[in-house]
């Protein structure tokens, strides 16, 4: 056996990028073996999917075993907020998953919201850092952004103080995100966990000039991490200017412990989360009608389809192809129609429609004119230019992520970014250059081979009747609990890892599989090693793949 033989046996990516398909059976035993098998870890669809860079696999395969906070602690070593998280996040991952080829996507926020429930009712705290850095860093904004690169450098050994222009920290999370999705004590509950780590929050702090800030308070480096705050207005010709607010500030207000009077009905103009939220709360002020206008079809609706059947669940309707022309006594809107590009083209036909007010929610701006006076840093209209990779503006320092560049608003993606940024602001402080590690190859549903698999349907989570929802704003979906979670997490199908299930072991005819105990998997005897591919075709998970042969 060659030198390159016998180091193969835990081969990963590198090796097998190039590799020639050899997982065919034909002629597998030859006199003189031409391929081999060997271990390696491939990345799973969900982990890939995950705008905060979840290890989520690992944290499911932690549940498995019995260990929720070990499973904690790791989902919070890349996200400090699974309660938030778990309930807000719009689960791409449950997209990418497997399973969703077979019956139905693991559960993953559901099990994520499980461990962020289950952490604040235990009182699991974050570990403190070991070791303190002297250094300082300045972050404008108290979104998920912000808080996220807040928690990840305090963790690195940073001092970090947050300022931000609201009277409580959580941004959009607080002011933008109803109730019935997001209960205020879970986000104070996560938001709490942070102070502990030594991080200082100035509320009612709005920043003007930067620059002066950063040099007054010693700051080393500055993140902002600004949200998108302002809403995008549009020229309506309207009669009674008094009619028309916008959604942003409609929802502000409405968080804050404002109850706006809106009349009997009320038109939504717009079709992202904003307008479904908007219409939704307006329900729950007590309006007979609440109804989304929009300029596109329902397949164009940029939307969650969750939320947007949420919403007509409780009653709101949704006017599709039409757009508002002007706001009198009722609503003037044109019925559009579809180009053949699948653009929203104007008819020349009216409709009247019958509202007390209409919510503009047609999209929303970072306030970020105060950064337009800083000597060397460029604007896209609203939103900063940074690097891609180091989200790094053209002042060497002065980083920005979240809503405040160019990215999607949500708030998996602003705690992503913040992640982002403090492993680059530590980098960047410590004058170490960062390179991102090339990732494993992701795995397909066809690349698995799944043999022991069984019907085994998602758990729903509970929710609030319909006619329940509207008079108040409790929260509409309801936990799993102890054992939906644990049944969620057993549903994984540890795609492109190996979870010990000895199926090589028990399949291979030479005994040229060895055991290393539990933790450790196995590893190849080549010395007995047909090639034979065995091991290979019974692999669930795809942990296993075929290589030639390495010349003697």
């Amino acid at each position: 056996m060659s030198a390159a033989t016998r180091g193969i046996a835990g081969a990963g990516r590198d090796d097998i990028t190039q590799l020639p398909d050899l997982a065919g059976s034909t002629g597998r035993v030859a006199p003189v073996r031409d391929r081999m098998p060997i271990y390696v870890d491939l990345l799973p669809p969900c982990n890939a999917g995950c705008p905060a860079g979840e290890n989520i696999q690992e944290w499911l395969r932690l549940i498995k075993a019995g260990d929720e906070q070990a499973a904690w602690r790791q989902l919070t070593s890349d996200n400090p907020f699974p309660a938030i998280l778990g309930r807000v996040c719009y689960h791409p991952c449950e997209t990418a998953c497997n399973r969703a080829g077979l019956d139905s996507a693991v559960s993953i926020h559901g099990v994520e919201r499980y461990l962020g429930d289950r952490a604040l009712e235990s009182g699991w705290r974050f570990e403190m850092p070991i070791r303190r850095s002297g250094r300082r860093v300045l972050i404008v904004g108290a979104g998920p952004s912000g808080l996220s690169a807040a928690y990840h450098l305090a963790r690195l050994g940073h001092e970090v103080e947050i300022r931000d222009g609201s009277p409580q920290p959580g941004g959009m999370m607080r002011y933008g995100i109803p109730e019935y999705r997001l209960p205020r004590d879970v986000l104070d509950g996560e938001i709490g966990r942070l102070l502990d780590l030594g991080i200082r929050i100035v509320t009612d702090h709005p920043v003007t000039d930067l620059l002066a800030e950063q040099t007054e308070g010693g700051f080393d480096a500055v993140f902002v991490a600004i949200g998108a705050h302002l809403s995008k207005r549009v020229d309506i010709p309207a009669r009674d200017a008094g009619k028309i607010i916008d959604a942003v500030s409609f929802l502000r207000d409405v968080a804050s412990g404002g109850r706006p009077i809106l009349g009997r009905r009320v038109a939504v103009y717009g079709g992202g989360n904003t307008a479904i939220d908007a219409a939704r709360v307006a329900r729950r002020l007590g309006v007979d009608e609440s109804m989304v206008v929009y300029r596109r079809t329902q397949e164009q609706m940029p939307a969650n389809l969750e939320e947007a059947a949420q919403a007509q669940r409780e009653g709101v309707t949704v006017n599709w192809l039409r757009t508002i022309t002007s706001v009198d006594d009722a609503l003037t809107v044109e019925i559009m129609e579809l180009d053949e590009q699948g653009r929203p083209q104007g008819t020349g036909r009216f409709e009247t429609l019958q509202a007390d007010t209409v919510i503009l929610a047609l999209g929303q701006e970072s306030d970020s004119g105060f950064l337009q006076q800083i000597p060397g840093l460029h604007l896209d209209g609203d939103v900063v230019q940074v690097d891609k990779t180091s989200l790094m503006t053209d002042v060497p320092g002065i980083f920005a992520g979240g809503d405040a560049v160019p990215s999607e608003r949500t708030v998996t993606v602003g705690v992503g970014h913040g992640k982002r940024a403090a492993r680059n602001i530590d980098a960047w402080l410590e004058s170490i250059p960062l390179q991102d590690e090339p990732k494993h190859p992701v795995v397909h549903l066809a690349d698995l081979h799944l043999w022991y698999f069984g019907d085994h349907h998602r758990r729903d989570q509970p929710e609030l009747p319909v006619h329940a929802r509207v008079s108040d704003f409790e929260e509409v979906v309801g936990g799993l609990g102890a054992a939906g979670a644990r049944y969620e997490a057993a549903r994984c199908l540890s795609c492109g890892n190996c979870f010990e299930c000895d199926g090589c072991l028990g399949a291979c005819p030479e005994d040229a599989v060895i055991k290393l105990g539990v933790g450790h998997r196995y590893r190849f005897d080549y010395t007995r090693c047909t090639g034979c591919g065995s091991c290979f075709e019974q692999c669930p998970v795809h942990a296993i793949e075929m290589i030639p042969e390495t010349p003697r």
